[in-house]
């Protein structure tokens, strides 16, 4: 026992000086990125420099004058892109997965629309800098569980607190019922599953009647005081004047979901959509964008291809679905890039999957007039890699987000650094 307390203790010092090493900060300057390739995504590929002042774009191409106390970083051979943009996370929210005092995604209760993920973000997580250090800049950090978990939130990967962090979209989370089996291992009965279905769904129109009227009486009565931040949450959706995320998975349930967003006239987003390739062209009439992933996942029927998950995102992208794809990840959301990768290589088309990691995300999200691609004007969310951002060898040799000039640092490297050149001391 006292081994084992003794080894506890190391562990723990030797991950306190790893974290306690991260001492580089992230630096606000005028940067110009000199002789790179630059990858627009939505103005083709241009040689030159990119130049970033107060935390936009102000200069791109083979013209730029670089203003004088600028820092120029030669990028030859290395192509700059626009930060990737992860449309499904749990990132800041969750850090420890055994710790549930670490966990602040799961809210109690079915009906906590006003349960904002902003709020609860960790900005000092250390998973943020593993993830950025992989190209990802921004992510959209969502609740889990019950019929409305509650606000999903875009956050940048960098600053002190939430707000800073915050990239300018919000959006009501809705859990779509399901009425097929929640694994291998439920042992529910055909009938006992056609009767949960159904009750769920009664229960989603019952609670979005009540929405409905409360909006209704809140418009007619101006003096209608009474403290409901759950439904004063749910106005701007039942109005249609904000978007809904609707996660649903199984082909089945997207037709149901399909169903119920024309009856109730909403603004929706699709979320998860694993099996959105069997309804592909039901989506795409219906003009909903959808956000998929992960890519990286195992087929959901026993009678599926082993390729499925690779190719869904490809497959509704070619029916005229607008498609983005998330990692629905915490501690791998730096996975991102080779869940475009994967998506690319099985029918997407590189150029796609890039544009469904930046440029589609920003649009789906109404945020494209400040993310998603390099041109000037936008917020300086920038990644310099020195070769293919979807392979697993390449390295991203600077990453810039809101303009500051972001440390290639995260627990990993950290760790890596400290073992490579190890002094183990003297024995005594």
């Amino acid at each position: 026992m006292k081994k084992l307390f003794i080894s506890y203790i190391l562990v723990l010092a030797v991950c306190s000086f790893a974290v306690g090493q991260q001492v580089a900060k992230s630096e606000n300057s005028t940067f110009a990125l000199t002789n790179a390739t630059i990858e627009t995504v939505t103005n083709g590929v241009i040689n030159g420099t990119l130049l970033i002042q107060n935390g936009k774009i102000t200069g791109l191409g083979s013209n730029v004058t670089i203003p004088s106390g600028a820092k120029t970083i030669d990028c030859s051979g290395m192509t700059i892109y626009p930060g990737m943009i992860d449309g499904g996370t749990t990132l800041g929210l969750s850090e420890v997965g055994s710790i549930s005092l670490t966990q602040d995604y799961d809210e109690i209760g079915d009906f906590t629309p006003h349960a904002d993920a902003l709020t609860a973000v960790n900005p000092n997580s250390v998973l943020i800098p593993v993830t950025r250090v992989n190209g990802v800049t921004t992510v959209l950090t969502v609740p889990k569980s019950g019929l409305f978990p509650g606000t999903a939130s875009l956050i940048n990967l960098h600053g002190y607190t939430p707000k800073q962090m915050y990239a300018g979209f919000r959006g009501i989370v809705m859990n779509f019922p399901s009425t097929g089996r929640r694994g291998r291992r439920d042992r529910r009965s055909d009938d006992d599953i056609k009767k949960q279905s159904e009750k769920a769904l009664k229960k989603l129109n019952e609670t979005w009647e009540r929405c409905t009227q409360y909006a209704s009486l809140k418009a007619n009565q101006s003096d209608m005081h009474k403290y409901n931040p759950e439904m004063d949450a749910m106005i701007p959706v039942v109005k249609g004047e904000a978007p809904i995320m609707i996660e649903v998975n199984a082909k089945d349930d997207i037709l149901s979901a399909l169903k119920w967003v024309e009856e109730k006239n909403v603004n929706a987003i699709f979320t998860g959509v694993a099996e959105g390739w069997r309804v592909a062209d039901s989506i795409a009439a219906a003009n909903i964008p959808v956000i998929t992933g992960p890519v990286l996942s195992t087929p959901r029927r026993s009678s599926d291809r082993y390729d499925s998950a690779y190719k869904n995102a490809g497959l509704m992208h070619q029916a005229g679905v607008k498609v983005a794809i998330r990692t629905n990840e915490t501690e791998n959301v730096r996975n991102l890039p080779f869940n475009a990768g994967f998506a690319a290589a099985y029918g997407m088309g590189k150029e796609e999957a890039l544009k469904a990691v930046t440029i589609v995300p920003a649009e789906i999200f109404g945020v494209d007039d400040q993310l998603g691609s390099l041109e000037v004007g936008k917020v300086a969310n920038v990644i310099v890699a020195d070769g293919d951002p979807f392979e697993t060898k390449t390295q991203f040799q600077h990453i810039f987000i809101n303009g500051w000039k972001v440390p290639l640092e995260s627990r990993h490297t950290l760790l890596y650094d400290e073992f490579l050149e190890r002094s183990p001391g003297l024995r005594k």
